[in-house]
């Protein structure tokens, strides 16, 4: 229950600041930040949806180890995907470490039932957070936008997830 309180405290203070940031006529953020298996992501506002505490889950058979199962989240069935685990990072999971993270559904607008398990949410990110930028490697997923590197050397990796959403990788949980 303590755990759901810290949500939406955190969820209230992140509300709280884009409010300010609008009044003051400040460049608003633009990403959620998101640490999972010791990287950094930067999730697009936009297409971020609700954040949730860790919930029980159903497994189902014959799926991919990144997906975890389906839960209810808010009395509709969700899809709940691990992702580091669909980055091609394989986290061992406590029921302490899972108890600790947090869920992240997609927004309503890209069509998809679907959830991101992160292990921790470290707050919103503009381009001003950052020192510098890079594209995307030649090779990497249609979904990765630019890398971009904080003060602190800290490489974060911008995912579109509404590319993600589409992508033929996220869409086949078939094992």
């Amino acid at each position: 229950m303590a755990n759901r309180e810290v949500l939406r405290e955190f969820q209230a203070r992140l509300a709280e600041r884009l409010q300010a940031a609008r009044g003051a006529g400040a460049s608003v953020s633009s990403w959620l930040a998101v640490e999972s298996a010791g990287n950094f992501y930067l999730l697009p506002l936009g297409h971020s949806g609700e954040i949730f505490p860790w919930v029980s889950i159903q497994a189902v058979p014959y799926t991919q180890r990144w997906f975890l199962g389906v839960a209810n989240l808010r009395g509709g069935l969700v899809g709940i995907v691990d992702l580091a685990g669909l980055m091609g990072f394989a986290p061992h999971r406590t029921e302490q470490s899972l108890a600790d993270a947090s869920l992240l559904s997609f927004n309503a607008a890209l069509e998809v039932n679907a959830a991101l398990l992160v292990d921790r949410l470290t707050g919103l990110r503009g381009t001003d957070a950052f020192v510098s930028s890079e594209p995307p490697a030649e090779n990497s997923p249609a979904f990765f936008g630019n890398t971009y590197i904080d003060s602190n050397g800290a490489r974060w990796q911008e995912l579109n997830l509404q590319i993600l959403a589409q992508h033929p990788v996220f869409l086949n949980i078939s094992a």
